[in-house]
């Protein structure tokens, strides 16, 4: 079958290799096999692509994965051949809090991924898909769905009359801002972009702060909910955006620290910290229970994530490349 496969360490997109590998093995007791059929791309997987999360030499990249059941082992009962089925990102955190060993075996990363055609793994690697859902659709769930819903309704207990501000317009702020505004809250969101905060709108946010023309946006969005301040915060931007992120919540708010895209380490504003009683929260993505709920709500709501731009899966680099541009909206998909 055909593979992408990191090339020499430390990795580059310019060493990405497209070629044949072992096709996989027949599925045992509890696997299943999976024809593959897209992936799509997380800020996560370009780490690793562009060597900021070692991995080893001919690794195949890529967390998320979407196909279709074309084999079953012995004492499978969940699935049946021809199922859509979607990858988990941790494949060991089935449900309650993560193993000690979750970290090390995320696909694309400490074990093979799914920039492939196929694959056999345990039928509790993967979940079903939301009914209606395309291949491509699906695979946007695995990273960027399951962590927003996490840190709207895990880690907290968002409801209607609340306030969630989301940052910029990639596919984890804009599934906090679908799926917020689907639980009745006020979404106030962030970006650089006038076009872009335009898209924002037409989805439902309902103010919107041009970040580069209000360096201040944590006060203004502070003046927003009349003075309040915001029930959360789906922080991308890590150290470099979180003050403004805390100045922006209210007293006894969540910040969900979800990402490092503004720096990985900084000094934090303790005092702040201290005196609105606030609860920063880091996360990475969620357990196998919580993408079934979250799909479930999905369902329920009626829900689809914005695709930005499709790239068959020998171009994956040039998928990457567009990624660094910025000027995508929402999720990039890879079709294999």
């Amino acid at each position: 079958m055909k593979a992408i496969r990191t090339g020499a360490t430390p990795s580059t997109l310019e060493a990405l290799e497209y070629g044949d590998v072992a096709d996989p093995r027949e599925p045992g007791p509890g696997e299943i096999t999976v024809e593959l059929k897209a992936s799509s791309l997380n800020y996560h997987d370009y780490a690793v692509v562009k060597g900021m999360i070692p991995c080893k030499q001919g690794r195949i990249p890529m967390s998320d994965g979407a196909g279709v059941v074309v084999a079953i082992g012995t004492d499978v009962t969940e699935f049946s051949v021809g199922d859509p089925v979607v990858s988990t990102f941790f494949p060991e955190w089935l449900d309650g809090g993560p193993p000690t060993t979750a970290f090390t075996r995320v696909p694309g990363d400490g074990i093979d991924g799914y920039a492939c055609e196929a694959v056999t793994a345990p039928s509790t690697w993967f979940t079903r898909v939301p009914k209606g859902y395309g291949h491509a659709e699906a695979a946007t769930l695995t990273c960027a769905g399951l962590t927003a819903w996490r840190a709207l309704f895990v880690d907290n207990a968002i409801k209607p009359g609340d306030t969630v501000l989301v940052q910029g317009s990639g596919g984890v702020s804009i599934f906090a801002l679908q799926f917020a505004k689907a639980a009745g809250a006020t979404v106030i969101a962030t970006s650089s972009s006038g076009a872009k905060l335009e898209r924002l709108q037409s989805l439902g946010a309902d103010h919107l702060i041009n970040y580069r023309e209000v360096e201040a946006w944590g006060p203004k969005a502070l003046e927003l909910t009349g003075g309040r301040g915001v029930d959360c915060v789906v922080e991308i931007g890590g150290a470099g955006t979180l003050d403004q992120s805390m100045l922006a919540t209210r007293v006894g708010g969540h910040v969900a620290l979800i990402g490092v895209l503004a720096g990985f380490a900084g000094p934090v504003q303790t005092g702040l910290l201290m005196a609105k009683n606030l609860r920063v929260q880091g996360l990475t993505v969620g357990s196998r229970q919580q993408q079934l709920d979250m799909i479930a709500g999905i369902e329920a709501n009626g829900i689809k994530p914005e695709i930005s731009d499709r790239f068959p899966l020998e171009r994956l680099a040039d998928a990457f490349r567009h990624q660094e541009s910025g000027s995508h909206f929402g999720k990039i998909a890879v079709e294999i």
